[in-house]
């Protein structure tokens, strides 16, 4: 089924909707409560890491970034102003996370497996070196595959509880979509395809892409959570498999990629600033 980025702000309305006939029952948590969860859960330094991703842009572009100088680094801290994104998911939370489920998240994350595993999940989100943990993941996995270990197994559930809805492949389609889409308007490039053409070109590639995902989330992973026990590992993922924890984990991923897609599509508006337009 197709499943676009903008669906993800549509899902999370059609949610914030059917929250709000569900607050006589169940209240959604209160401004302290989210602020409290996202520190919790790590879930605040997830969205300081989205940044990162600002460094994919000019490639995205072909342009050089090197071209851009100090320019860019002044631009790319502006359009992705942690205090912004950081009020945004909070405002989002405010209206759709329900008491229920941000207990239940909280209760996990704050027992001592749980701050254990925010503290391995923060450093891996602060470490901007991408290239190098994938190398290092990589390499625990061969590891692992020769000792034939069943923690290959289960980092692959782990990576599916995460993503139980698999709409990851697609919601990074259309932040490229949406990216370049902007970029067109802006005059930074001049793109021949629409956004059904380029969503068109991605499908075609997609079984690749989703390979390259899913090897890329598992290195992420064995690098991630390489100093844990297998017992703590299984631990998690039977802990990430709850409902509760995927009704968590659903939002949380929704929330994450429309403020990528949306600073992004910022982003491309605000690179007419540094140079010229130039053709792809």
């Amino acid at each position: 089924m197709t499943y676009h980025l903008r669906q993800f702000t549509i899902s999370v309305i059609l949610l914030l909707l059917s929250l709000g006939a569900m607050t006589m029952q169940s209240h959604a948590a209160s401004r302290d409560q989210i602020e409290a969860f996202l520190t919790t859960t790590g879930f605040d330094v997830a969205l300081e890491s989205i940044a990162h991703a600002s460094a994919s842009a000019p490639q995205m572009l072909g342009i050089d970034p090197d071209g851009f100088g100090s320019d860019w680094t002044r631009l790319t801290e502006e359009v992705f102003d942690t205090e912004l994104m950081y009020d945004t998911a909070v405002s989002i939370l405010e209206q759709t996370l329900s008491d229920e489920a941000l207990d239940h998240a909280v209760t996990f994350y704050a027992s001592a497996l749980g701050q254990r595993l925010v503290v391995a999940e923060n450093a891996a989100h602060s470490d901007e070196d991408d290239d190098a943990k994938q190398l290092a993941g990589q390499e625990i996995v061969s590891e692992l595959i020769k000792n034939g270990s069943s923690r290959v197994e289960s980092l692959k559930r782990m990576n599916r509880a995460v993503d139980a809805s698999g709409t990851s492949l697609r919601a990074l389609q259309e932040i490229q979509v949406r990216f370049l889409m902007a970029a067109s308007a802006s005059g930074i490039i001049d793109l021949q395809l629409n956004g059904d053409e380029l969503r068109e070109m991605m499908r075609r590639n997609e079984g690749d892409m989703r390979r390259s995902l899913q090897l890329s989330a598992l290195a992420g992973a064995a690098y991630t959570y390489q100093e844990f026990s297998d017992d703590d590992v299984d631990a998690y993922v039977e802990a990430l498999e709850q409902p509760l924890m995927q009704e968590v984990y659903e939002l949380l991923n929704a929330i994450q990629y429309e403020i990528m897609a949306m600073r992004f599509e910022v982003l491309a508006a605000r690179m007419a600033e540094l140079r010229p337009a130039q053709d792809i």
